[in-house]
């Protein structure tokens, strides 16, 4: 029997009037993923980069959120053909690249996204739920419009390059990474300081001058409401485990209020 793919991230974007919000799935738990895609929100990023992810969880969080309204997105831990190979065999039809800094890193990506001739990814549909084991017509063929790639700018010299980047046939889009590229301009851990903005801001005016979508992380309201006014498509507004961390310091801050001597033997 035929079965259909869900339309791609880039098909999203393309349909939508306003900015997507996403929320960034770290717990490697698939419940934690299903809760997080009946909130509501445009997409969620389930990540292997930074987050306790591999093939298994992957797949199990793709089929969590498969019953939902909501566009998965997986980060790829780097560059890798061979796991890009994997993670696009395990259905995965949106994929971001991380660490992408020249024109020559995003045609590695958009090469091992690709079947021959126009790319290198590996063969085999018939095995993968990408084709739903052949149950997809035409799926070798037509592959290129169920996937959709986008890439992470987050040096100083990837926005240098953000322009030459974007305009990389098969790069469906740009995410600008505020914490990467705040190390790599030597202000570790100030996402907002004035030069890191700026260059977000440079990247964004690069990518769209090319007519491609742009997007960021800022869990900042403030912060995502002005990058949405520079012109972002889409944007992370929230992680599941902040989401959980400060929720919690919050309920413990109101009703677990630490005594003056636990703070005082904290501090020793």
């Amino acid at each position: 029997m035929p079965l259909r793919l869900s339309p791609t991230f880039r098909a999203a974007l393309a349909a939508s009037d306003r900015a997507l919000a996403g929320i960034w799935v770290c717990s490697g738990s698939p419940l934690v993923a299903e809760i997080c895609a009946g909130s509501g929100l445009d997409w969620t990023l389930i990540d292997m980069e930074h987050a306790p992810n591999g093939l298994e969880s992957v797949l199990a969080q793709l089929q969590a959120v498969a019953a939902y309204p909501i566009t998965p997105v997986v980060r790829v831990p780097s560059n890798d053909p061979v796991v890009i190979k994997q993670v696009l065999d395990l259905g995965a039809q949106n994929l971001l690249v991380p660490m992408v800094s020249s024109r020559a890193d995003a045609e590695a990506a958009v090469s091992a996204a690709r079947y021959p001739p126009r790319g290198q990814r590996g063969v085999g549909s018939a095995l993968g739920r990408s084709a739903r084991w052949n149950r997809i017509d035409g799926y070798l063929g037509d592959a290129d419009e169920h996937v959709s790639l986008f890439v992470q700018v987050e040096t100083a010299a990837g926005v240098d390059a953000a322009y030459e980047i974007a305009a990389v046939d098969g790069v469906d889009g740009v995410f600008v990474g505020p914490s990467d590229l705040a190390a790599s301009l030597g202000v570790l851990g100030q996402q907002t300081h004035p030069e890191v903005i700026a260059a977000v801001h440079r990247a964004f005016e690069a990518v769209i001058a090319v007519g491609k979508p742009v997007g960021v992380n800022a869990f900042d309201p403030e912060a995502a409401q002005s990058y949405i006014h520079a012109g972002a498509s889409f944007v992370l507004v929230a992680a599941d485990v902040s989401i959980l961390a400060r929720s919690s310091e919050a309920l413990a801050a109101r009703w677990a209020p630490a005594t003056t001597a636990e703070t005082d033997r904290a501090s020793y």
